[in-house]
């Protein structure tokens, strides 16, 4: 059971699996502990800002330890798995592996300090993380408490249960951080905190080494007072989490942490509307044609080329639409560079279409859009769809967009006043398209009608370029023949 010796059991941190992300939300464990595990097998999924990714594990060998549950946040260079290489016996009980590798952490971390540092910021003081990490075992935890109670200020409540037996052992521990007066905090529990109105001072840390952790900030938030005394106590993370996720029966709030894809959409939407000057136009048009040419698309794939079992609708023939307009209006296609103080123009298209998914609102990108032909678009689109609502999109699918389409006609909305993609020069929203009363050859007659939204970055697009190219989108949809002669 204890016999291995530290070379035979190998960690496998939570890698960066996008540009420059600090922390990973893990959804799903596909192993559990006595399980073995080759080289290059996905060993579980887990949910960053930008997308859910599975995890493959490089080495081959037994897995020792899950070191956290599913549902757990946690920082890029923490290990999340311990496997035991190059060794025999089976799996041991889990009090044992969990101290085992803990001596082998400081020695991964020595071997590549340079690479990892930048993310690992406000983990606290390196040498004495270690040494307190016997903090797990059940006899040492009164005097874990007291030295947590002083390296992070707290106050009295810590005091009369941990203080009495443990007053020698912190000691000498004190030397060692001796601006004590700082909560131990990795800086999205210190914003996270922020955000609430948190002082970390008065927040009693459950994590490993005195760290609070986000559950200990809900925790100070949330309305249970007789909970409080029981935390120094009982520093387990998920009661304390459950007051935050789950609503009691009769109860009048819940709170709901905002984390992955949605948390990374709140911030690229609020960066979007306060940096770019939005300008939003309207125009309403008779789509009938189009939606003739789209039952026709739907009747005979073969006579134009469509790929057989691909669902064709509106949306391919509105985002050929708004193709061609780019080719005709070329300047909309751009992005303000800030630092270098210039307009970027861009000779390709990659055109994101955004997508509701469980996880949040995402926008994938077709790349090169405009070199597509409409049988290769509508391949793209029906690839692109399928991809995000099994949640498989890639972070790299997401980046380098230069405009987007959002549908908001099929939750049956007229049109909306979108918010630029972040980096993007134009977004086009689509309202629903009803069957109403509309001049028609001098007639009133029952008609197929849109209402088109394009907000659009004024630094970048005036009014004249923005109506034209709005004019142009919504003159293929109301005659689709347009698209060759235009196209």
């Amino acid at each position: 059971m204890t016999t291995m010796t530290q070379s035979q059991v190998r960690e496998f941190k939570m890698p960066d699996v996008g540009e420059g992300l600090t922390e990973a939300e893990i959804l799903k464990w596909y192993v559990q502990a006595g399980d073995e595990v080759t080289d290059g097998q996905a060993v579980c999924e887990v949910e960053t800002a930008k997308a859910a990714v599975e995890l493959p594990i490089p080495f081959t060998g037994i897995v020792r330890e899950l070191r956290y549950e599913e549902g757990t946040t946690v920082d890029v260079g923490q290990a999340i798995i311990t496997v035991e290489v190059g060794g025999t016996g089976g799996a041991p009980a889990p009090a044992a592996p969990a101290e085992e590798p803990a001596p082998a952490a400081p020695a991964a971390d020595d071997e590549q300090p340079k690479g990892r540092q930048p993310v690992l910021v406000g983990y606290g003081v390196a040498e004495s993380s270690t040494k307190r990490r016997p903090r797990k075992s059940a006899q040492p935890e009164p005097a874990a408490a007291a030295v947590q109670a002083e390296l992070n200020g707290h106050p009295a409540p810590v005091a009369p249960v941990a203080e009495p037996a443990p007053a020698p052992a912190p000691a000498p521990a004190a030397p060692t951080a001796p601006a004590g007066a700082r909560p131990l905090a990795k800086p999205p529990v210190r914003k996270l905190a922020k955000d609430l109105g948190v002082d970390l001072t008065t927040v009693t840390p459950t994590g490993p080494d005195g760290i609070i952790t986000r559950e200990d900030v809900h925790a100070a938030v949330a309305p249970a007072p007789a909970a409080a005394p029981q935390a120094p106590v009982a520093p387990a993370p998920a009661p304390a989490a459950a007051p935050v996720t789950a609503s009691a029966a009769g109860a009048r709030e819940t709170r709901i942490p905002v984390k992955g894809v949605r948390k990374m959409t709140a911030q690229a939407m609020v960066g979007s509307a306060f940096t770019a000057p939005h300008v939003t136009e309207f125009v309403t048009v008779d789509v009938t044609r189009t939606m003739r040419l789209v039952e026709e698309l739907k009747k005979n794939p073969d006579e134009y080329g469509m790929p057989a079992g691909l669902r064709v609708n509106p949306l391919l023939l509105i985002a050929k639409a708004l193709l061609v307009a780019v080719r005709r209006n070329p300047e909309v296609n751009a992005a303000w560079d800030e630092a270098a103080q210039e307009i970027v123009l861009k000779h390709y298209v990659n055109l994101g279409i955004a997508a509701a998914t469980p996880r949040g609102l995402i926008v994938p990108n077709i790349k090169d859009a405009h070199e597509q032909s409409l049988p290769q678009l509508a391949q793209s689109l029906s690839e692109l769809v399928g991809t995000a609502r099994e949640g498989k999109t890639s972070p790299g699918a997401m980046q380098g967009g230069t405009l987007t389409i959002t549908n908001v006609g099929v939750f049956g909305v007229d049109t909306g006043t979108p918010i630029l993609n972040p980096g993007e020069s134009a977004i086009l929203a689509v309202g629903a398209i009803k069957l109403q009363p509309w001049v028609h050859k001098g007639k009133i007659k029952p008609r197929h009608v849109t209402t088109l939204a394009l907000s659009f970055d004024h630094r970048l697009i005036d009014g004249e370029l923005g109506s034209k190219f709005l004019a142009d989108i919504a003159a293929v949809l109301e005659q689709p023949k347009r698209l060759f002669v235009w196209g």
